[in-house]
């Protein structure tokens, strides 16, 4: 049986949703640090708030999932996402705006888990396309929320957001529909047994941790990035914030093109050879970024954005089949992970910017990508295939 595309597209809309909420926040920090004064530091702390929040509940969620999978629980996440929006558009402190960030923090941590495993189910046997599908609407909502936040938030306000909250309302609905396709499929009894993990033990858990670091690389450069490189366009070029709104746009919108490459290329060649190109290919450009024009600059940051993106479907899906039977729990263990080493590295960053500059931020993080010769420990497709 093929791919189910309804669920696919309905679970890949409701990600982009989702991470619309989640982009926003991102995407308003120059309009937040003007109007409560904030410092970059302040700015790292709300993403840690944010990021850390999904991070730890999310391989708990996993677990849980795995064991009595729930569905139906993906309308209450994006619920979650949609108080936290309300709660950053009434906000008149900083204390406000942290417990709106922690509460889309929390949305994310009830979505991903269960909602990886929808696709995994609804793939057809394409797990790679499935899971790049379904990060693809996640990668469009972070490049959407900062055009609606450049040509909405910034030119009518803070309360817009309440506005734009409502889009969950109707992704909530969806939600709940998709979950009563997948709960009838699990009480069907249509869903098979996971086989044994292929490799022993100790070789899965070797493997489980170069993946992590990988995904750190790419969450930590990324999140550089996400968080930064506005400020740093503002810094180097002096362009307006609408402007430096529309560049982190082109550097998303790249990172959409990369993500759905990179499954579907692992469909054919396998995920390994896409991670090996996904983190140490970026090398070159990352290299180059602080230190060309602005169009260069623009450019570069779209080669980047694509190319790092392209290795979050491929880590995913090895994973899984390392483990199979475990989706919930390697779904929250590196969607979590990415969450978590993003919040960290923005507050680490935001200490650094204000400490020695906003340039020096993007030159020392050029060098992350050399972690990606680290793909040379997992093992070979065919390692995974001959132990089956």
């Amino acid at each position: 049986m093929g791919p189910v595309w309804p669920v696919l597209i309905a679970i890949s809309a409701c990600h982009m949703v989702n991470d619309i909420l989640q982009s926003l926040l991102s995407a308003i920090y120059p309009l937040l640090k003007d109007e409560f004064a904030l410092s970059y530091a302040q700015i790292g702390w709300m993403t840690f708030a944010f990021q850390v929040t999904a991070s730890l509940l999310q391989p708990l969620v996993g677990v849980v999932t795995d064991r009595r999978p729930m569905p139906r629980s993906l309308a209450i996440g994006m619920l979650c996402s949609f108080v936290g929006v309300l709660t950053l558009a009434g906000a008149g402190s900083y204390g406000v705006l942290l417990t709106g960030a922690m509460l889309i923090g929390l949305g994310s941590s009830i979505f991903h888990p269960e909602s990886s495993r929808v696709a995994r189910i609804a793939s057809g046997g394409r797990f790679g396309t499935a899971q790049s599908l379904f990060q693809l609407g996640g990668n469009g909502g972070q490049a959407l929320g900062p055009l609606l936040a450049a040509f909405l938030v910034v030119p009518f306000g803070r309360p817009v957001l309440g506005w734009l909250a409502l889009i969950a309302l109707a992704g909530a609905i969806t939600l709940w529909r998709v979950g009563a396709w997948a709960d009838g499929r699990r009480k069907a009894g249509t869903l098979r047994h996971a086989p044994a993990p292929a490799l022993a033990r100790g070789r899965i858990l070797m493997a489980i941790g170069v993946l992590g670091v990988l995904s750190m690389t790419k969450a930590f450069y990324m999140a550089s990035l996400t968080s930064y490189y506005t400020f740093f366009l503002i810094d180097r070029f002096g362009v307006s914030a609408s402007t430096s709104q529309v560049m982190l746009f082109l550097l998303l919108f790249g990172s959409a093109a990369g993500v759905m490459l990179g499954g579907i290329v692992g469909d054919r060649v396998g995920s390994r050879k896409v991670i090996w190109f996904s983190i140490l290919g970026a090398l070159p450009f990352t290299l180059l970024l602080p230190h060309v024009g602005l169009v260069a600059n623009g450019i570069l940051a779209v080669l980047i954005g694509a190319i790092f993106a392209s290795a979050a479907p491929a880590i995913v899906v090895f994973a899984q089949e390392l483990v199979p039977g475990r989706t919930g729990l390697i779904a929250g263990l590196f969607f979590g992970l990415a969450f978590g080493m993003g919040g960290i590295a923005a507050a680490v960053l935001g200490w650094v910017a204000d400490a020695q500059g906003i340039g020096f931020v993007f030159r020392l993080c050029s060098f992350l990508p050399l972690l990606g010769l680290l793909t040379a420990f997992l093992p070979r497709q065919g390692e995974l295939l001959a132990a089956r």
